[in-house]
């Protein structure tokens, strides 16, 4: 079931400016990041302050059906706000990839996890690597898990 709320866009004119474009299009306009041509997938979140929601687009790294957030900030001292409201919520989270949308669970990973996902982030995204060395903080990085509605998934027995 998508997540529910009251919608608060971003701040910033070209966050909100690509969302809404992304999202009216299914991705198929504004599905990359500027001047990369790599593609980005959408979040949103649900503010732990606020309980609005709130949509981020973050680079596209998947595997498996598996996605990456990775909270690099562009190599800020400081983790952006979805990473604190996934970590005081991991199950308010939609994912938006194209035209695939679906409810799923965040962790944060940690030991060769985190490491193998590194790997592919700084491969789909070789900037994570300078914005890593730009900040004394380890960038967190969380999987979101596509959720599975288990009264869908049952089988009836007789």
């Amino acid at each position: 079931m998508p997540l529910a709320g009251e919608y608060e866009p971003s701040p910033s004119a070209f966050v909100r400016d690509q969302v809404e474009r992304y999202e009216a299009t299914d991705g198929r306009e504004a599905g990359t990041l500027a001047g990369t041509g790599l593609p980005v997938v959408i979040f949103t979140t649900r503010g732990n302050k606020t309980g609005k929601l709130r949509k981020t687009p973050l680079m596209r790294v998947e595997h498996g059906g598996a996605y990456l957030l990775v909270a690099s900030q562009g190599g800020a001292p400081s983790h952006p706000v979805w990473y604190h409201n996934l970590k005081a919520d991991p199950t308010a989270l939609e994912v938006q990839d194209g035209a695939d949308r679906f409810d799923a669970t965040a962790r944060e990973l940690d030991g060769d996890e985190r490491e193998l996902w590194w790997g592919r982030a700084v491969q789909a995204y070789p900037s994570y690597a300078d914005y890593q060395r730009k900040t004394d903080r380890r960038i967190p990085v969380l999987l979101a898990e596509r959720r599975v509605d288990a009264g869908n998934d049952a089988e009836e027995h007789s």
